[in-house]
């Protein structure tokens, strides 16, 4: 039986990041991995743009046939059951805010047919707008919630500032983090780190997980 971590979180928050990095993660674990690009919501910074790291890993993608082109048409479907018979890992990039859980609802009947296990993890990231106090956040979170008719199991701290991360950054979320955590009333899973300062991760008295970054500036 395959095992679903759905990502989801404010837009700019690291989802798709995270997204790529579980995948890849899984995949260097030796296990079958589908990576499910749900963000029907943003054509930017979609998991389908990392065809390439996938194929390297020999991740299966599943992404709208419109995908990667100049057409931006919220369609895609994926066979849920076919993935749920085998034994893998299948990362689900869910799009921004309440309006890209609309996409995940439809799925909601099948996780309770078949019987999937799932976890849903809720992405924050301190330094985006719209989400910089705990409960901005939480009233997100209760909307994504109820829009994909599914309930998170998970905070992840992904806080950054792009290539601007310090580990300072990381440290002044901490609060933040595990209040929203509290509110939520979740565990607060871990908090990202970018590869660049995982020599320094030791310097948080938190849970962290070193994370490479995929997701790039359109400029970079």
């Amino acid at each position: 039986m395959g095992h679903v971590t759905i990502i989801t979180g404010h837009y700019g928050c690291g989802k798709t990041n995270l997204a790529v990095n579980l995948a890849v993660a899984a995949a260097k674990a030796g296990r079958k991995v589908f990576a499910v690009d749900l963000d029907i919501v943003n054509p930017y910074f979609r998991t389908a743009d990392f065809g390439g790291v996938f194929v390297q890993y020999g991740i299966e993608l599943v992404a709208s046939m419109y995908a990667n082109s100049n057409l931006d048409i919220p369609a895609i479907s994926f066979d849920l059951e076919r993935i749920a018979r085998e034994d893998a890992d299948v990362m689900i990039d869910v799009g921004g805010d309440d309006d890209g859980a609309l996409a995940l609802g439809r799925y909601k009947e099948a996780f309770e047919t078949l019987d999937v296990a799932y976890e849903m993890l809720y992405v924050i990231n301190q330094r985006r707008l719209l989400t910089e106090k705990p409960a901005e956040a939480l009233a997100l979170l209760r909307e994504i919630e109820q829009n994909s008719r599914l309930k998170a199991t998970g905070i992840v701290n992904n806080t950054n500032l792009g290539a601007e991360t310090q580990i300072v950054t990381i440290l002044e979320s901490l609060p933040y983090a595990l209040e929203i955590a509290r509110i939520a009333n979740l565990p607060l899973l871990y908090s990202t780190v970018p590869a660049f300062l995982a020599d320094k991760q030791e310097e948080i008295p938190a849970k962290t997980m070193p994370v490479e970054i995929y997701v790039k500036p359109i400029w970079e």
